[in-house]
């Protein structure tokens, strides 16, 4: 289970069993073996940074009367059920009708608290969204325990940070910078410090275990993985280096009992810096916008185009009015660099994208039937985010009409006329051959073809008929070619590539 560091309200008893601490005599541990020495002057140097954030949050409890089930010989659902005979009937009868007498709103708070870090001594918190999110009174506790009122001056949802400012108190603050994430190696020593289950300012280390770890939880991860110990109350706190310098900022563990288990996250500081800079000028992040959907060029599809290895985002899709499309850029391109960057994977692309300013001039490389081409792109400003082509656009399958049909790949193709568009709902910019029907036990069946797709090119060429789509594939295999790739439309013309065997 992901758990992101939500709200966590009280301490946890402690228990103190007779074999809880055992002393056992043997050769002592080696200092190498808990760790380097650095970590204890890295500790001392940066907690009084360090911050707990307090958080809360006025619920009102709903009246029962706003939606009360039907009721039974005068009780509500959920009431205690007796029999009629019971002598506790006028009890609970007398109890209940009281309950209900009460029609005025309750109301109680509810407290959380998390972690974050000053960043300028003038008084601004970096932590997490979820730490924050929906509160009511938001307050910073000092290491020191001193405790001050904080305003959000800007939220980001999609990466999971927030940033706070408070009146700094007559004392001078510690405040941290932050370093260069990408420069982390694996099996590199960590500190995370935090607020774990309440307890206050808690110091914890370990080893960067991963980089670049998608959890699913945005389209944007990037996240490093690290085995120092890290639990709820740790969401917003900073992951130091033995330098000082934060690395990262906690956001989530992997826990099947909420507790650590050593895989715990943080989102790099090259990612939070930038966000920052962005919500303390804006108070909101302005991302990159390419205007493009795209879909991961798996093995089939890199075989059927000739990219070895397999790399790049694959281009399903161009917004007519995206930057993407005065720049040349075209639905069956693989975007292998972006201003610089490398495109390994789909996922790179969107963050790559997001983390480029509004209006900058890039080089966009792609591959475009073999060779290689760049594109200068100026970028727009991202609204709902670089849009991933689906994986499945399947539409119910319709009792099929005596048709003309040609079959291939395990598909009944036909030419698109008037009735199948009527019948399958497919708008008149659509061109290409129909699907009527898909074999169950065919490859097609497995990527999720349906009747009602329409196959727009066979190999990055256009098809007209099925005769056009029998005629490419003949010539693929006569090619020795495995794999042959279909740019595929919906009804409402939105492409995606699929790869089927020709075997």
């Amino acid at each position: 289970m992901i758990t992101g560091f939500v709200r966590f309200g009280r301490l946890l008893p402690l228990a103190v069993a007779g074999g809880l601490f055992v002393l056992t005599a043997g050769t002592p541990v080696p200092a190498s073996a808990r760790g380097p020495e650095g970590i204890a002057d890295t500790a001392e140097k940066v907690i009084d940074a360090v911050v707990n954030i307090s958080t809360s949050q006025t619920l009102k409890n709903r009246d029962r009367d706003e939606d009360a089930a039907p009721k039974k010989n005068g009780r509500e659902k959920g009431d205690p059920r007796l029999p009629p005979d019971s002598p506790f009937n006028e009890l609970f009868d007398e109890f209940f009708k009281n309950r209900r007498g009460d029609k005025s709103p309750q109301q109680h708070k509810v407290n959380s608290l998390g972690s974050g870090f000053i960043i300028d001594t003038d008084g601004f918190v970096v932590t997490n969204n979820h730490v924050i999110a929906d509160a009511d009174e938001i307050n910073v506790i000092l290491n020191d325990g001193s405790k001050i009122k904080a305003e959000l001056i800007g939220r980001d949802k999609k990466s999971d940070l927030a940033v706070l400012k408070f009146q700094p108190p007559e004392k001078k603050l510690t405040a941290v910078k932050f370093g260069d994430s990408d420069k982390l190696r694996l099996g590199e020593w960590v500190v995370a410090i935090g607020n774990p289950f309440s307890l206050g300012g808690t110091v914890t280390a370990g080893i960067v275990s991963a980089r670049n770890r998608d959890i699913n939880s945005g389209p944007y991860d990037n996240y490093i993985q690290t085995d120092a110990a890290i639990n709820r109350g740790n969401s917003g706190g900073p992951l130091f280096n033995l330098e000082g310098e934060v690395v990262g900022v906690n956001t989530a563990i992997i826990s099947p009992s909420g507790g650590s288990i050593g895989i715990g996250f943080a989102v790099p500081s090259n990612t939070v810096v930038g966000i920052v800079n962005q919500l303390r000028q804006y108070k909101e992040v302005r991302r990159g916008w390419l205007g493009v959907r795209i879909q991961q060029v798996t093995d089939e599809i890199a075989d059927s185009l000739g990219i070895k290895p397999p790399r790049g985002a694959l281009v399903a899709g161009v917004d007519d009015k995206g930057p993407a499309k005065p720049a040349g850029i075209e639905a069956g391109d693989v975007i292998i660099s972006f201003d610089g960057k490398a495109i390994r994977e789909m996922k790179d692309l969107p963050r790559a994208v997001a983390d480029a300013p509004v209006g900058k001039n890039v080089d966009v490389v792609f591959i475009r039937k073999g060779k290689e081409e760049t594109r200068k792109v100026t970028l727009g400003r991202l609204d709902d985010g670089e849009k991933l082509a689906e994986a499945s656009l399947k539409v119910p399958e319709p009792e099929v009409e005596k048709t003309v049909t040609q079959k291939a790949l395990g598909l009944d193709l036909a030419s698109l006329g008037k009735d199948l568009r009527t019948r399958y709902k497919i708008k008149d910019k659509v061109k290409g051959v129909v699907i009527v029907g898909v074999d169950r036990n065919s490859d097609a069946a497995e990527r999720r073809l349906s009747a009602g797709d329409v196959i727009v090119e066979v190999a990055q060429e256009a098809v007209n008929s099925p005769a056009d789509v029998k005629t490419r594939i003949d010539k693929l295999k006569k090619d020795g070619k495995k794999s042959v790739l279909l740019q595929v439309s919906n009804g409402e013309g939105e492409l995606r590539f699929v790869a089927l065997s020709v075997d």
